[in-house]
C-alpha cells in the first residue's frame, strides 16, 4: 500500500487546474490494510445521512409551523428539501471530480487555498463539535424526562455524554454501519409513537392556522428549524470517502432528501394538527407525560448515535490532517489510537462543557448553524459548480455556455448568503432578549 498515494497533493492542486492531475482517493489502495475504511455500500451512507439529521431537527418542527401556519411550512420544508437534494449533488460531483477531498478543509483548499482550508476545516469541527453538544442536551432531557428530573442534570449531562464518547471510538465508519440502521428505525418509530400519542391527546380548544401573519423576525426564527433541519451536508465528504463506490453516493442522497422531506412534513402536521399553536420545541415535551417518556426512551437511540456520529467527524477531520499519508491511518499503531481516541474524548468534552457551562449554548448553537451550516448545507455548493465548470473547462466560455448552471450557482450562493446573516441577526438577538428578560441561566445547574 502506498501512503503517498492517498497525500493531499496540494501542488496539484494549484498547478494544474485547468487539467485535473490523476489523483487517487483519500484512502488509496487499501489490499494490505489492517484498517479498512472503504467498505461502506450507498444504502448504509444513506442511513448514517438519516440518522444525522432526522433527530432534533424532527422535534423543532411543529413549533416553527405553529408560527407561520401549515401551507407556508409545507411549501417551505418540500422546497429546502428540493434545494437541498440539488447541491447535494454539486457536492457529489466536485468529490468526484477530485477523489483526494475528504472534508470541507480539502474542499476550501481547492476553493480559496490555505484561508479556505483554515476556515472550513475548523468551521467543520466546530459544528459538529455544537452538534454533538445538542444531541448531548437532548439526551439529558431525555434522560430526566425518564427519570421525573431525579437525578441532577449536569450527572444526566456526564453519563450520556461517556456514552458518546465510547460510542465514536471505532476508526471506520463501516465498523458501525449497523448503528445507522438501528438509529434510522428507532427515530421514526419515536416520529409514529409522537403522532399516536398527540393523536390520542389532542389539546382542547387549540388554535390550528393554515397561515399565519408574522413579523420578519418571528418568521425567520420560525423557518431556522426547517432550514437546519436539512443541515447534513458537511458530513457528506466523509461518509462519501469511506464509500466501496462513491459513484453511488447520488442514491444515498435521494434517499435521505426523499424520506426526510416527507416524513418531516407529515410529523409536522400531525403535531400541530392535534396539539396547535402551543406546541413546544422539542415537540415531545408537549406530550403527556407516559407519552413523552415513552418517545424520549426511543428517540435517545438517535440522539445518542447522532452525537456520536458528529463527535467522529470532528475527530477525524483532525486525525486526517495529523497522520495523512502515515501507516498511522491504515495500521494499529499505539500513537495511532492514543491520538485517535484522545481527539474522540476532546471533541465530547468540549461539547459537553459547552451544553453545561454556557446558559445560551442552544442560542450559541443557533449561531453556529447560521454561520457554517448556511455554507455547508447550501451557499458553497454554488462556488463547487462555478470552480469545476471554470477550471475543468473552457473557462469563462464554459460559465457562458452552460448559463442556467451559472445562474442556478449564483442563486444557490446568495441563498447561503442570505440564510447565514438573518440566521446570525435572529440568534443574536434571541440572545439579547434572553438576557433582557432574565431568561439566562447559570452554569453547571441542576
Amino acid at each position: 500500500m502506498s501512503d503517498k498515494a492517498s497525500t493531499f497533493d496540494e501542488k496539484a492542486v494549484h498547478s494544474s487546474r485547468s487539467v485535473k492531475p490523476e489523483v487517487q482517493d483519500v484512502f488509496g489502495d487499501e489490499d494490505d490494510a489492517a484498517i479498512k475504511y472503504k467498505t461502506m455500500t450507498w444504502q448504509f451512507v444513506a442511513l448514517f445521512m438519516i440518522a444525522e439529521i432526522v433527530s432534533n431537527g424532527m422535534l423543532s418542527l411543529p413549533s416553527a409551523m405553529a408560527v407561520v401556519g401549515i401551507v407556508p411550512s409545507i411549501i417551505l420544508t418540500a422546497f429546502l428539501g428540493i434545494f437541498g437534494l440539488f447541491t447535494a449533488k454539486l457536492l457529489i460531483d466536485f468529490k468526484l471530480n477530485h477523489p483526494e477531498v475528504h472534508n470541507m478543509g480539502d474542499a476550501g483548499y481547492i476553493l480559496f487555498g490555505p484561508v479556505g482550508r483554515e476556515l472550513l476545516s475548523w468551521g467543520t469541527i466546530i459544528f459538529a463539535i455544537f452538534g454533538t453538544g445538542s444531541e448531548l442536551l437532548s439526551g439529558q432531557q431525555a434522560l430526566s424526562t425518564l427519570s421525573n428530573n431525579g437525578l441532577c442534570a449536569v450527572d444526566l449531562l456526564l453519563i450520556f455524554s461517556a456514552a458518546t464518547f465510547l460510542l465514536s471510538l471505532p476508526r471506520a465508519l463501516g465498523q458501525i454501519s449497523w448503528l445507522g440502521l438501528f438509529s434510522v428505525i428507532m427515530i421514526f418509530i419515536c416520529g409514529l409513537l409522537a403522532m399516536i400519542g398527540a393523536g390520542a391527546n389532542p389539546t382542547p380548544d387549540r388554535v390550528v392556522v393554515a397561515a399565519a401573519s408574522s413579523t420578519f423576525y418571528e418568521a425567520f426564527l420560525a423557518i431556522t428549524g426547517p432550514v437546519f433541519a436539512f443541515a447534513g451536508h458537511f458530513m457528506f465528504f466523509i461518509l462519501i470517502s469511506e464509500m466501496k463506490e462513491p459513484r453511488d453516493a447520488m442514491k444515498a442522497a435521494w434517499a435521505l432528501q426523499g424520506s426526510s422531506t416527507i416524513y418531516y412534513i407529515i410529523f409536522s402536521v400531525v403535531i400541530y394538527v392535534y396539539l396547535g399553536s402551543a406546541v413546544q420545541s422539542p415537540a415531545l415535551l408537549s406530550l403527556p407525560p407516559v407519552w413523552a417518556k415513552i418517545t424520549f426512551a426511543i428517540g435517545m437511540v438517535n440522539f445518542l448515535i447522532a452525537g456520536a456520529l458528529y463527535a467522529h467527524t470532528a475527530a477525524k477531520i483532525l486525525f486526517m490532517r495529523i497522520f495523512r499519508g502515515t501507516p498511522h491511518i491504515h495500521s494499529h499503531t499505539i500513537l495511532g489510537w492514543a491520538v485517535w481516541a484522545t481527539l474522540c474524548f476532546a471533541a465530547v468534552a468540549v461539547a459537553f462543557v459547552l451544553a453545561a457551562a454556557v446558559p445560551i449554548f442552544s442560542d450559541l448553537t443557533g449561531i453556529a448553524a447560521s454561520l457554517f451550516a448556511a455554507w455547508f448545507t447550501y451557499g458553497i455548493a454554488g462556488f463547487f459548480w462555478l470552480h469545476d465548470a471554470y477550471y475543468l473547462g473552457d473557462r469563462m466560455r464554459e460559465l457562458k455556455r452552460r448559463r442556467i448552471g451559472t445562474i442556478l450557482a449564483l442563486l444557490t450562493i446568495l441563498a447561503g448568503t442570505f440564510i447565514c446573516i438573518a440566521g446570525t441577526y435572529v440568534s443574536i438577538k434571541l440572545i439579547v432578549d434572553a438576557y433582557k428578560t432574565g431568561a439566562v441561566g447559570k452554569p453547571f445547574t441542576c
